[in-house]
């Protein structure tokens, strides 16, 4: 007799564009690793390389647009992705090849983690990258995922004061084609980390725009390198694995949260979040090992 060996069934696929973080705090390095955590395979096209650490970044160089535009199509040939994340993009021409690229593929999901400045605020775009960003790339974005100084700046030329609500922030940003907008509170002034996601309210095919979920999450001490690539990466994970997009962004939001509970700091700057904390404590609101093999990752009540 004859027994046939069944095929592993293949984990979900994520492509990502992203610069490379020497530190591996930021960049397709947190990609890779808040990918892989969250049980998916990450493909990743390199964008940029970068002179950094967990302090300071000093240089971008900027990949070849040819160069990042044949990474991707070399693998999308081979292999079907379920999501689409995009950070660090380097430059004008990347932003136009990265564009062409996904528009072949509009059923795909797509994460924007508008990199504009380092965690510490390095400039890492300047207002000819970000034009680029807002005519060839928001247009086709699932999800964008500004923080708070992110989002004014994405929508600047949109207002006369300087700093404008963020839900008109949103309002603009849907405006520009984006599906759902999701804006971090954490350089905001409040108590608590206040989230919020905008989008049609009542479902994908609702017209009606505005406010589709709030979250609160308890303030963390420290400053953190590389907590907006893991909230982008992981709400692109949370879609592969099936999730609608608010109960993605949920998730998203209690898995990053845990991130940077369990940061650590190896250097001499900011803390890097542990995307996988999960493997190293052993509890946390019960067994956090079996928590997160089930998709509940504990953290707080928001």
């Amino acid at each position: 007799m004859t027994f046939m060996a069944t095929a592993p069934t293949s984990p979900p696929i994520v492509l990502v564009f992203a610069g490379s973080d020497p530190s591996g705090g930021a960049g397709i390095q947190a990609d890779i690793m808040t990918l892989a955590s969250l049980g998916c395979h990450p493909l990743s096209v390199i964008t940029a390389l970068t002179i950094q650490d967990s302090e300071r970044v000093e240089a971008i160089d900027a990949i070849d647009a040819a160069w990042v535009e044949d990474q991707a199509r070399q693998v999308l040939e081979d292999m079907t992705v379920d999501a689409f994340k995009i950070g660090l993009l380097g430059s004008v021409e990347n932003v136009q090849a990265i564009a062409e690229v996904v528009s072949d593929y509009p059923d795909i999901p797509l994460i924007l983690d508008p990199v504009l400045a380092a965690g510490n605020g390095d400039d890492l775009a300047n207002e000819e990258l970000i034009a680029a960003i807002k005519e060839l790339l928001i247009p086709q974005t699932t999800v964008l995922t500004p923080n708070s100084l992110e989002a004014r700046r994405l929508v600047a030329s949109h207002f006369e004061e300087e700093d404008p609500a963020l839900e008109l922030c949103a309002k603009a940003l849907l405006e520009m084609g984006a599906e759902y907008v999701l804006i971090t509170g954490t350089h905001e002034n409040t108590q608590q980390v206040i989230n919020q996601l905008y989008g049609p309210v009542g479902g994908p095919d609702s017209d009606e725009l505005g406010l589709v979920r709030s979250d609160a999450w308890t303030r963390l001490p420290g400053s953190y390198h590389g907590s907006g690539c893991t909230l982008a990466s992981a709400i692109a994970a949370t879609l592969a694995n099936g999730l609608d997009v608010p109960a993605a962004v949920r998730e998203a939001q209690e898995y990053t949260w845990n991130t940077l509970k369990f940061a650590f700091r190896p250097g001499m700057g900011q803390y890097i979040p542990d995307r996988f904390f999960w493997a190293r404590q052993s509890e946390v609101n019960g067994d956090i090992a079996s928590n997160a093999s089930n998709g509940t990752l504990g953290g707080p009540n928001p």
